[in-house]
Order: structure tokens, then sequence, then C-alpha cells
């Protein structure tokens, strides 16, 4: 192994290293869920005032964009 491959593994390390701390961090955070699940609801409450709107967009509507939201922070969670 050369010396790039030695600097190259070495950043892997420190990189993973980082990762697995920012991980534990957020883990042991207890207002984490609670913020998540704050946020979940009032998508969820702003989620049939803006279904009337869909005709105005292309693509998806503003409601689906809400539910693949809402899908996505709910796969965070977990």
């Amino acid at each position: 192994m050369n010396e790039e491959d030695e600097a190259f593994n070495e950043i892997e390390r420190q990189a993973g290293q980082r990762k697995e701390a920012v991980r534990a961090t957020i883990a042991t955070n207890p207002y984490r869920d609670l913020v998540i699940e704050e946020v979940l609801q009032r998508i969820k409450e702003l989620r049939p005032a803006v279904m009337p709107l869909e005709s105005m967009g292309r693509g998806k509507a503003t409601h689906e964009w809400f539910d693949i939201l809402v899908k996505d922070i709910e796969g965070m969670k977990k």
C-alpha cells in the first residue's frame, strides 16, 4: 500500500468516526422525536388546505409533496 492509499484510508476512517459521533448525538437528543412529531402534525394539518391549489402546479401536486415529505421524515425517525 502506498502513501496515497494510506492517506485515503485514514480520511475514510476519520469520516466514519465523525458520522458515528453525529448519529450518537442525534440518538441521544431527548427533543428530537418530539420536534419531528410536531412538524409531522403541522404538515398533516396543512395538507387539506393545499389540495385546492393542486391545479395550479405542474407535476406533483402540493399535497403529494407533503405526503412524500411526511413519509421521508417518518422513515428518518426509525
